[in-house]
């Protein structure tokens, strides 16, 4: 995205992905030098919620050993940054059912895509209480909105 993507990821220094954004990634971004999207996600800890093994090589990447929601429980209780979900739809579906998303930062495009038969973040979910905490657009037209999840 441009320069504001750098908002995104200051106060994080780990990311959890799921398998599928995991496989698409390692292909693509250990190797890129879109910054400063590269330099954070290739030298943070990478968690993957998946049950089988990792393929390809990517550093600081590991598998969730157990239940996503224990880990990422126990991974909240210990001293950091913000823990980061990117790209991982049934990841986030998961923690924001669990109580355990605080916030939520969306990028969205000035792209217009069908839906027809894509899953939605928010599918399936009981009514969560969101409080809009800021909203910018980036000099290329993307908007990014944070909102607090409130419990």
């Amino acid at each position: 995205m441009d320069a504001r993507g750098a908002e995104l990821i200051a106060t994080q220094d780990t990311v959890i992905l799921g398998r599928r954004t995991y496989d698409e990634w390692v292909g693509f971004w250990p190797g890129s030098d879109i910054e400063p999207f590269a330099s954070f996600v290739n030298a943070a800890p990478k968690f993957v919620a998946t049950s089988t093994p990792l393929t390809g090589e990517w550093a600081n990447s590991s598998v969730i050993e157990g239940d996503l929601v224990d880990f990422v429980k126990q991974l909240k209780a210990q001293p950091g940054g913000d823990i980061g979900i990117h790209g991982s739809i049934s990841v986030t579906q998961t923690l924001l059912a669990a109580g355990l998303v605080d916030e939520l930062q969306f990028v969205i495009a000035p792209t217009v895509a069908p839906a027809a038969g894509k899953r939605r973040l928010l599918d399936n979910l009981p009514p969560i209480q969101l409080e809009a905490l800021s909203g910018t657009m980036s000099p290329s037209g993307y908007l990014l909105a944070t909102y607090r999840v409130l419990h």
